[in-house]
């Protein structure tokens, strides 16, 4: 991901997954301004300074996180995403770590296995919580008759 306001956008509309190695932060795709439709997973790997003081940790946990979505079996969802590892990232074994990523996507809400219903199928009105939806309400625009000129 690129810039403040990509970042900014996942934070604001993604949804939390917690692990014990990472939070991963998931909003759905959708293309930039002027870009064409093209489903991919795009993730911006986050390590704060305050998290792991050293940068040759920082970037080690960078290293480790990306191989570990490069190589995930099943591949990555379209989504944009922000991934921001713990430090038990940098002791735990390559295999854990990619278990824990696949579960975490799993859990991520965008992820859908089979078709998703958006509505009955009938033709009609679904039953909501309100009770005049369905009625035809005609109301006049004026509370008076209009006056005769003469």
């Amino acid at each position: 991901m690129k810039g403040e306001k990509e970042f900014r956008k996942v934070r604001s509309h993604g949804v939390a997954v917690r692990d014990a190695l990472f939070t991963l932060r998931v909003a759905e795709y959708r293309p930039r301004y002027g870009e064409t439709w093209h489903p991919r997973a795009i993730v911006g790997i986050v390590v704060s300074k305050k998290t792991l003081k050293h940068a040759v940790k920082r970037n080690r946990a960078r290293r480790r996180v990306r191989e570990a979505l490069r190589t995930l079996p099943g591949g990555l969802p379209p989504c944009r995403a922000i991934l921001m590892p713990n430090p038990a990232v940098l002791t735990v074994p390559f295999q854990e770590l990619q278990a824990a990523l696949a579960r975490a996507l799993a859990k991520a809400p965008g992820r859908v296995k089979g078709g998703k219903s958006r509505g009955p199928k009938s033709g009609g009105a679904a039953k909501s919580g309100n009770p005049a939806e369905g009625r035809r309400v005609t109301a006049s625009m004026n509370s008076t008759a209009p006056k005769e000129e003469m």
